[in-house]
């Protein structure tokens, strides 16, 4: 069994930064794809940041300049550095893990959330 642990989440004002981590155990492959998901009350869950095996990263709009995905595979963990948070990053971010099987086909596995709240 997988299972992912975030951390970081809090309070924070406009213009102001948090740093997330996902710390992973389990079953982890060697090819897999790490990223960050939010959702705020009333929207859809959305991707936020994802990093692939070979470290190439994604980013929505909306986010681009302000957020940094990163991963520390010797601990097992992926953090998200958010700077210059904005009211519109309020939400709660889930971390993801999706594991490539041998047929390509992907499982995946999702932490609790963590929330993030930005605010004056």
């Amino acid at each position: 069994q997988v299972q992912l642990v975030e951390s970081g989440g809090g309070l924070v004002q406009p213009g102001g930064s948090l740093r997330l981590s996902c710390a992973a155990s389990g079953g982890i492959f060697s090819i897999n794809t790490m990223g960050w998901y939010r959702q705020a009350p009333g929207r859809q869950r959305e991707l936020v940041a994802s990093s692939t095996f070979a470290n190439t990263t994604t980013y929505t709009d909306s986010v681009k300049g302000r957020f940094t995905i990163s991963r520390d595979n010797a601990k097992k963990t992926v953090y998200l550095q958010m700077s210059s948070l904005k009211p519109e990053d309020t939400a709660v971010y889930y971390c993801n893990l999706r594991n490539i099987r041998f047929n390509g086909a992907g499982d995946d596995y999702w932490g609790k959330g963590t929330q993030v709240t930005v605010s004056s």
